[in-house]
């Protein structure tokens, strides 16, 4: 599935998004535009604005400021990146080193702090208090998750439940807001909004789950990133919880103290064993799941070329390999 394709109803708003996104990163501190290039051109799939242009098309929207918004939700998620990069300790994302491995902590700290401060000039320049309002909850709720996360590491006892919480906020719900920001940006009925939030919340977390599942599914050099970065972490993610739940006594003991230590050591033993579970499969079904509500919240929107792109985009959620 070619996000080429998905993109197709948007692409012109698509090219002024990654316009205004260089424009704006400018700054007369030079590091600060080394570093937002740097993380910005890294190669993303912009997922995230691509669901406030798409959502705002779908609504009926003729306007531009949804291409505003559009690069708002992407500084938003770029600065989460450069924090969540130095609290993970991480050194590849897209197959390239993380910033804060070139740069040092400090700098994508700081970058990724004025990242956040741009994004909210920017959308304090929409002009709509309902804007602010969407974004300003879901930063906190995105800080939220964060937190949630480090209380979950290296605790092998983090449930099902537990860890659904934390990449509902962490992750979905930056989806869920572009979504709903589209909706917002059209002046939709609070019917045809709530749906369109619905859709961007099940299609974050099934990206997630999706993305959990092909940490311990995929090779390194597809993947873009170290595989069971999360487990060096101690961090206990849905493949992980259900290979506890379902393995062998040997099974649940290696993968309880994988999770207390951290560390690589027996990450081949690791993935050994959530292969031999029904782990990846459990997640998978799980995500399709997501898929399904997600499409069916599209179906209060009104039938277009950009509704049918964002069940597309939800598909593609599913389906990609990294």
């Amino acid at each position: 599935m070619d996000l080429s394709t998905i993109r197709h109803p948007v692409a012109e708003d698509s090219k002024a998004v990654d316009a205004l996104i260089l424009r704006r990163l400018q700054s007369d501190v030079v590091l600060i535009n080394q570093i937002g290039h740097y993380i910005v051109n890294s190669g993303g799939k912009r997922l995230r604005p691509l669901c406030v242009l798409l959502a705002a098309r779908a609504c009926g929207y003729r306007g531009e400021r949804h291409i505003d918004l559009a690069a708002v939700v992407e500084f938003i998620h770029t600065s989460t990146l450069l924090h969540d990069d130095v609290v993970d300790n991480s050194a590849l994302r897209r197959n390239r080193e993380t910033a804060n491995v070139v740069w040092g902590n400090d700098a994508s700290v700081l970058v990724g702090d004025f990242l956040y401060s741009r994004a909210f000039e920017m959308m304090v320049d929409v002009g709509n208090m309902r804007v602010m309002e969407v974004l300003a909850h879901a930063t906190n709720r995105i800080a939220e998750g964060e937190v949630l996360q480090l209380l979950n590491e290296h605790d092998p006892d983090t449930t099902e439940a537990r860890y659904m919480e934390v990449i509902t906020r962490k992750t979905a719900t930056l989806f869920e807001a572009g979504s709903r920001l589209g909706a917002v940006i059209a002046d939709a009925s609070p019917e045809v909004e709530a749906a369109a939030a619905s859709y961007g919340l099940h299609l974050g977390i099934a990206f997630q789950l999706i993305d959990d599942a092909l940490d311990y599914s995929v090779d390194n050099a597809d993947w873009g990133k170290n595989v069971g970065d999360d487990l060096e972490e101690g961090k206990p993610t849905l493949p992980v919880i259900r290979a506890l739940a379902v393995g062998t006594p040997a099974q649940q003991a290696l993968l309880r103290s994988a999770i207390e230590t951290g560390g690589r050591e027996h990450i081949d033993a690791v993935t050994q064993a959530i292969a031999s579970t029904d782990a990846i499969a459990y997640t998978a079904q799980l995500a399709k799941k997501h898929v399904m509500w997600a499409q069916e919240a599209l179906k209060v929107l009104p039938a277009s070329a950009a509704t049918t792109a964002l069940a597309t985009m939800a598909d593609f959620s599913v389906s990609r390999s990294r």
